[in-house]
Order: C-alpha cells, then structure tokens, then sequence
C-alpha cells in the first residue's frame, strides 16, 4: 500500500528536531532507520503528518571514548558496528548481535537508536543493552537526561520517552579485558524476529564465574535480565547441572506470547535452551 500524505522535515542539529518535534506535536513523529514506522505507515497503521528525518544529524552518528565508556550514537548503523574495528575488539557482542539482525539490506540503513527506543520486545538490542548496563542519554525541550536501559522499558512500545524527546547516545560501560561473551538466537528463517534468544556476558576467575549478565529477547512483552539465573552461576565451574539451573530460573521469568513462532510453552523451552547455549559460549570465550 502507499502511505498516507505527510510533510518531510530534515534539521541538521539535534535542537532543530526537537523544535520541529515539539511545534508539530503528536501529528509528527521522528524518523530513524526506518524500518518499523515505514511499513506502519504502508499499512495505514500509523498516518504522520510530518516526518522528521534524523539523518542529517552528524552529532549523532559515530562512537567514541568518554571515560571508562563508549559512547555510540543514536544514528549509527548496525553495518557501522559490523564494520567498526573498535566495536570488533572492545565490544565483540554488540557486532555479533548486529549480524544476526535480518540481512544485510536492513543493516545498512537500520540504526542502534531506532532499535533500541521503539520499545518493540522482539527487537534483539534491547536485551543486549540490558546485558551490558548501558544508559540511554534522552534529549528533549527540557535539556538532556539520562535513564538506565533496565529503567527504560516499560511495556510493549511504551518506553520512558517524554513528548518531543529523541534518543540521542547510548553510553555502555568499556567491559573488562578478557570477558566471556555470547548471543543466541533461534529464529525460523533469515530476517525474523527471534523465537527466542539470549545475550550473556560474564567473567572467571580460577575456573569460577566471577560476574555474569543474561538478557533476554522476545520471552516477554519487554526485554528481560534474568538476574537469577545469573547469580545461579555465580562462583561455579558452569557445570552441566548448574547450566540446567540457570536454564530453569531463567524460564521463570518468561512471559512469551504464543504466535506464529510457537506455543507458549515451545518459547519457554527453547528459551531455556538458549540461555545454556549462550553462558557455554561466552565460558568458552573467556580468558
């Protein structure tokens, strides 16, 4: 289908759009990648009358060091991360995630801030977020602020996102020198949402777990941390029986929808699944 008519709007700062944003109201809406308000729009389930393009915005696109952190912005394509020599050696899983997200068509125009502020539960960097601790810095007309990813999420599509307020960085602190990483992702075909999938992030210290972080993707109406299931780990060898445990505590937290890509139950086992798969994974990767 064809969208409906709406004005087009490019500013090349950040306080130009949120001008724009704040001016045009609710009839406005900004516009990322693209990738979920266009087809929206096609199926006359969301009829702006004002797009605002944020591709003009260089201050937003790019990553860089800020202290102990990285700091990617908001605009930055998932192909940047694939492609980012840095990204490659200091955050290894957020390039591993970015290849798993459709196909390579999507990814170069598809970016980090799209797919993480829309709130949609099957988008795969939210959890990953959640994983890495990160922090969402939110600019709006009231200044900027900042919001811990695990307090960013409030619902499907609901998020702490004011009126008129943008996503501008993501700030995710720089993980210790021989980190264990992993994300699992079942998913029926190329380019779907995951079944099901899993982001862990650990450490070891004498054969044990020191520190681990598990997110999950698409097992409820928002991303998850599985904090149980984390500390499950805690100070053990990763053993097969405590892999079960964490397997299991992780389930607890599931609230899948039954859709297309299974029953309720069939999402909840091979959630399970995923989370082993994942801390094996990341344990092996670990040094």
């Amino acid at each position: 289908m064809i969208p409906g008519a709406f004005d087009f709007h490019r500013p090349k700062t950040v306080a130009d759009a949120i001008r724009l944003l704040s001016t045009l109201g609710d009839e406005a809406r900004p516009l990322a990648g693209g990738h979920s308000l266009i087809p929206m729009m096609k199926l006359r389930l969301a009829s702006p009358e004002h797009l605002v393009d944020l591709h003009g915005i260089a201050s937003i696109k790019g990553i860089r060091h800020e202290g102990g952190d990285i700091v990617i912005g908001a605009m930055t394509t998932q192909h940047d991360l694939v492609v980012s020599p840095e990204i490659a050696t200091l955050l290894p899983i957020l390039k591993e995630t970015a290849l798993l997200i459709a196909d390579p068509q999507v990814r170069y125009r598809g970016t980090i801030g799209g797919n993480v502020a829309n709130g949609d539960p099957g988008n795969d960097m939210p959890a990953l977020m959640l994983t890495l601790d990160a922090r969402y810095r939110l600019e709006g007309p009231g200044g900027m602020r900042e919001v811990p990813a695990t307090d960013f999420y409030q619902g499907a599509y609901f998020t702490a996102l004011e009126p008129s307020e943008l996503l501008t960085e993501i700030v995710i602190p720089q993980p210790v020198q021989g980190h264990g990483y992993a994300y699992e992702k079942l998913k029926r075909k190329v380019g779907d949402y995951a079944t099901a999938a899993a982001a862990v992030m650990l450490t070891i210290s004498g054969g044990m777990v020191d520190s681990c972080r598990i997110g999950l993707t698409n097992l409820s109406e928002t991303a998850l941390l599985a904090e149980d299931a984390a500390a499950a780990v805690i100070g053990t060898s990763l053993d097969e029986a405590t892999l079960q445990k964490a397997g299991g505590l992780a389930q607890q937290v599931m609230q899948p929808a039954a859709d297309g890509r299974g029953p309720v139950e069939y999402r909840k086992h091979v959630g399970g699944i995923m989370v082993m798969r994942a801390l094996k994974r990341a344990a092996a990767r670990a040094v």
